[in-house]
């Protein structure tokens, strides 16, 4: 936790998250059941890595035409988000499973993907869970210069094209990971001393990154290359898969804290937040297309962002039998709840607010 860190109001809405809570905890208690992953998460494990690593292996044992190794590669970039979502999501927030070392290794999978867990657990479990929607502290908010995703953040003459030219760059979300954004932000967080937990020794994860990175081009650019594949074809598939994951994961991502109902509140002068953490989360937080179950299943229910906020080690699995309990909570507390029935109309509105952030704002 960083010295300047936002603090949250400590007497509004505390009503809520004890009323909340409560309930979930019967929920589980009254129909005997584990707020970890159960059989449904084991089996989509299976699903996913195969859909994941089955592609590399055949363009590895066959002699594919050129256009058959590039549908493989977005089908495995389709795997890798998938993966991401469902598998390395629940293992880093440690509700895979109540045995904390299959959560180690089901969160360990980020390595494979392109990621680090020590930079993911700090981005995400720390800062982002913690500081939603908090300019200058989720770190989500941040897209270089390229794309102003809040009104707080400095406006650019290019802002005014952003919802035409943002969805090109999601694409190069894990693409970015694997080259640059795990080195500057490990940099970053050593420097800043955080930690998702016990602080680690800078050394032990300087050299589990370089040793992880090292891995992971091996087996995604070496051996291709040593097993006869041409050289511009292995990058050419390379970048595709990270394209196609990208694209997914920043489109998930957007979808739940950058549309026009959700707010993006800022500390006041005493460097406090209006609402209690837990309120702050149905403020910044949207759902969308809770009814539709590829939705549901492909997506982790990150669709379900709201109960995950909230509820971030229980598993993804159960976050549509406990979003209706969120949801009355919510209103019988006076608190939003923000919800689109449909992912399209999601899109519409994510795309609606980059508008109108890429527009100059007026002087006061």
């Amino acid at each position: 936790m960083e010295n300047n860190a936002p603090i949250f109001s400590k007497s509004d809405s505390l009503k809520f998250f004890r009323t909340l809570n409560k309930r979930v905890n019967e929920y589980f208690k009254e129909n005997n059941i584990k707020k970890t992953g159960n059989w449904k998460l084991h089996l989509k494990t299976v699903i996913m890595f195969s859909i994941f690593l089955t592609p590399y292996f055949l363009i590895l044992a066959l002699d594919l035409p050129l256009w058959a190794h590039l549908l493989m590669t977005i089908v495995i970039g389709i795997g890798m988000a998938g993966v991401g979502m469902n598998v390395m999501h629940d293992g880093n927030h440690g509700s895979y499973s109540t045995k904390p070392w299959l959560n180690k290794i089901m969160g360990g999978s980020i390595y494979i993907l392109a990621g680090n867990v020590y930079n993911w657990q700090v981005q995400h479990n720390v800062l982002h869970h913690t500081y939603t929607n908090i300019h200058g502290h989720d770190e989500d908010l941040e897209a270089g210069r390229i794309i102003r995703f809040t009104k707080h953040a400095d406006w650019s003459p290019v802002h005014k094209f952003q919802h035409y030219y943002s969805v090109f760059l999601y694409g190069l979300l894990t693409f970015n990971w694997a080259i640059t954004t795990d080195f500057k932000q490990m940099r970053s967080y050593i420097k800043r001393k955080l930690s998702y937990g016990e602080f680690p020794s800078p050394v032990k994860l300087w050299s589990t990154l370089v040793i992880t990175k090292v891995i992971y081009f091996s087996i995604w650019l070496v051996i291709p290359m040593l097993l006869g594949i041409v050289w511009w074809e292995v990058l050419l598939g390379f970048f595709i898969m990270h394209y196609t994951a990208g694209l997914i994961l920043s489109i998930v991502f957007q979808l739940a804290h950058v549309v026009e109902e959700t707010d993006h509140p800022q500390p006041d002068e005493n460097n406090e937040i209006e609402n209690t953490w837990a309120a702050h989360q149905l403020f910044t937080t949207a759902n969308f297309a809770p009814k539709n179950w590829l939705v549901n299943w492909y997506t982790g229910g990150l669709n379900h962002q709201i109960e995950h906020h909230i509820f971030p080690n229980i598993s993804h699995v159960h976050y549509s039998k406990i979003g209706e309990i969120v949801k009355q909570t919510a209103a019988e507390c006076n608190l939003p709840y923000y919800e689109f029935k449909t992912m399209r109309s999601a899109v519409h509105s994510h795309f609606k607010h980059l508008k109108e952030m890429g527009q100059k704002p007026q002087l006061a």
